[in-house]
């Protein structure tokens, strides 16, 4: 059994992962109504969170899969990419726990802790796919060929798409998370009311600031009055172009790699009109789609082993 943390962001996340896929418990503590106020996630704010939460979040996993440290194989934890001092929270105590009881360490990536989400029991899904990877934080499309890694198709330019969300929520006057937000409201509103413009960029690349902008634009030409009668109908249409985005070019990549299975995975898989968008796809569970850990651990199976002590002397990334 692995146990795996996962603190890059502002979830707190501990997991329990059987060898061969079956998830024994994954307790992930939000953060979002702490960061609501301000809009978006305070980096400071998260770090000292993380360390309140980390032991207690541990503790809940360890009892709910009826297990102790004496009885795992391995800790895992996020090594990057995400806000360094929330990271290295989770990689300290991930350290602490593995030197305690001398187990080996597995330092993952977050972005294949995303992708792994899909090895998970009961519905373990099988390379080669093509990957759409859509989160607050990272855009990216993946031929995924082995369990253990995935070579880069392409990646945004500038926002990711769930950053997207979250600033047009702000442009709204919507809550955070914005993505979430957005699409309840876009249940009200008509996706034909606006036209807002997707970037064409070169290859599978992706770019949402100009989107973005153009949101802005709209926002700015309407009266209090009007921007409150018309907000369905902006989320909706706004919505609805990101969606193309990331639809269009994922069907792009599928011609050019004539992949025959497709797979969405991070926080934006959780949109309601991605799925309908997409239905011929494999989506991470939902409960899988924010970050947690059991995907960590389900990465860890596949990654580098640090033998003790050597990862004393792991440090954590900022970015990919």
């Amino acid at each position: 059994m692995i146990l795996a943390l996962e603190t890059s962001c502002d979830e707190t996340s501990a997991a329990v992962v059987s060898a061969d896929g079956a998830v024994l418990s994954n307790v992930v503590s939000s953060q979002a109504e702490l960061h609501a106020r301000f809009g978006g996630v305070v980096p400071e704010i998260a770090s000292r969170r993380h360390l309140e939460l980390v032991l207690p979040v541990v503790r809940e996993a360890l009892g709910e899969a009826d297990t102790e440290l004496e009885s795992l194989g391995a800790v895992a934890v996020t090594q990057g990419p995400g806000l360094i001092g929330a990271l290295l929270v989770g990689l300290s105590a991930a350290k602490a726990l593995a030197l305690a009881k001398q187990l080996p360490l597995i330092p993952v990536d977050h972005l294949r802790g995303h992708v792994a989400s899909l090895y998970l029991q009961p519905e373990p899904l099988e390379p080669p796919f093509l990957c759409l990877l859509a989160s607050g934080g990272h855009t990216l499309l993946v031929d995924v060929v082995e369990r253990g890694g995935f070579r880069v198709l392409g990646t945004t330019l500038d926002d990711a798409a769930g950053e997207a969300f979250d600033k047009g929520a702000r442009l709204l006057g919507l809550g955070y998370p914005g993505g979430a937000a957005i699409d309840r409201l876009a249940g009200e509103g008509d996706p034909e009311a606006y036209d807002f413009p997707v970037a064409r960029v070169p290859g599978l690349d992706f770019s949402f600031s100009g989107l973005k902008t153009a949101l802005l634009y709209a926002v700015r030409d309407l009266s209090e009055g009007e921007l409150e009668r018309r907000r369905p109908d902006l989320a909706a249409s706004y919505q609805r172009a990101i969606v193309n985005a990331l639809t269009g070019r994922a069907r792009e990549a599928v011609e050019q790699t004539g992949a025959s299975k497709v797979a969405v995975v991070g926080g934006v898989a959780a949109n309601s009109e991605l799925r309908r968008a997409l239905p011929e796809a494999a989506f991470a569970p939902l409960a899988l789609c924010t970050d947690n850990a059991a995907m960590i651990a389900s990465a860890a199976r596949y990654a580098e082993v640090v033998p003790f002590p050597r990862y004393l002397a792991l440090d954590a990334y900022a970015s990919g």
